[in-house]
């Protein structure tokens, strides 16, 4: 036996069970921890500390400003403009979310016919790829040729037709409507699924004790769904406050910049203006406000643990 397996062999019986088991455990999750720090961390990182020069995007070559970047955001309109945009968007698509969410969620629960089929079918516009999507839309809205126009001129509801993504307030009221449409699924599948968990005994009792549909839903499925819908708001809350590629393709932030958003902001900055400084200041803010958000989650369910 040679030297290094004979100290091999004296060095393994002194490790506990508990440290062996510590190292495997180390062993076994660090592929993971390195693809955190290389999508996650390394980025994080990169941009806060590109947020603190004054660079060029094509060469990224720049200069240390510090925190001007910062400074001149907070006091430039068009942040808080986008900032406010951010919020209305945010704001208005979940609410009707939300609300459609649970209210096809309610139907679906029901027996009714060709529930299976339903329930399939409710699922395709959040697996819609988002470009497809936004062309249909973009040809639903147009101005000249779109099937909305037409049905509403025809319905009498209006004598010419209306330039719905080229003007406000209908630029965002479509790009909210089209936001909803496409993830509102997501919420039917989380209520569906809570509401397939509550027992049928508290709604015969209150039936029983003469509760109406309304008196049931208020007292019995309301609560039961608070705990689910708290989550489905948060996480469909910093989905849409990051949200890109549905109003990028729907609007490009106009008309000018009505509907331009921090995301989009971040793009302008970093591609139309070539300040890649800038963008990652506006994507370091933006990380802040999302953070709040996560707090609250974070907190809500070290609550429930306990």
């Amino acid at each position: 036996m040679t030297n290094a397996g004979a100290t091999a062999q004296a060095i393994a019986p002194r490790l506990k069970l508990s440290t062996q088991y510590g190292l495997l455990g180390a062993l076994l999750i660090a592929p993971t921890v390195l693809i955190f720090c290389a999508v996650i961390v390394y980025p994080l990182v990169s941009a806060i500390y590109l947020s603190l020069f004054s660079i060029y995007t094509p060469t990224l070559k720049g200069s240390w400003v510090g925190l001007d970047n910062y400074v001149a955001l907070l006091a430039s309109g068009e942040f808080w403009n986008a900032f406010w945009v951010n919020v209305v968007w945010t704001v208005g698509t979940l609410v009707l979310q939300v609300v459609l969410g649970v209210a096809l969620a309610l139907l679906l629960h029901q027996n009714i016919v060709f529930r299976s089929l339903a329930r399939s079918l409710i699922l395709f516009p959040y697996f819609m790829s988002t470009v497809v999507a936004v062309l249909v839309w973009r040809w639903v809205f147009n101005d000249l040729y779109g099937i909305l126009n037409h049905a509403m001129m025809w319905m009498g509801l209006m004598s010419v037709p209306l330039d719905w993504i080229g003007s406000m307030p209908n630029a965002m009221i479509s790009v909210i409507l089209v936001g909803a449409w496409k993830y509102f699924p997501f919420v039917v599948i989380s209520v569906l699924a809570r509401l397939q968990t509550i027992p049928d005994h508290l709604y015969e009792a209150a039936t029983m004790d003469g509760a109406g549909w309304w008196g049931r839903f208020t007292d019995i499925t309301l609560p039961q769904l608070r705990e689910v819908l708290f989550i489905v708001i948060l996480l469909r809350a910093i989905w849409d406050f990051k949200e890109f590629d549905l109003i990028y393709l729907l609007t490009g932030g106009g008309p000018v910049t009505a509907t331009q958003t921090l995301p989009l902001l971040v793009y302008k900055h970093a591609f139309a203006l070539n300040e890649m400084g800038g963008a990652s200041a506006v994507a370091v803010l933006m990380m802040l406000f999302m953070l709040g958000f996560m707090l609250l989650y974070f907190r809500y369910g070290r609550a429930t643990e306990s």
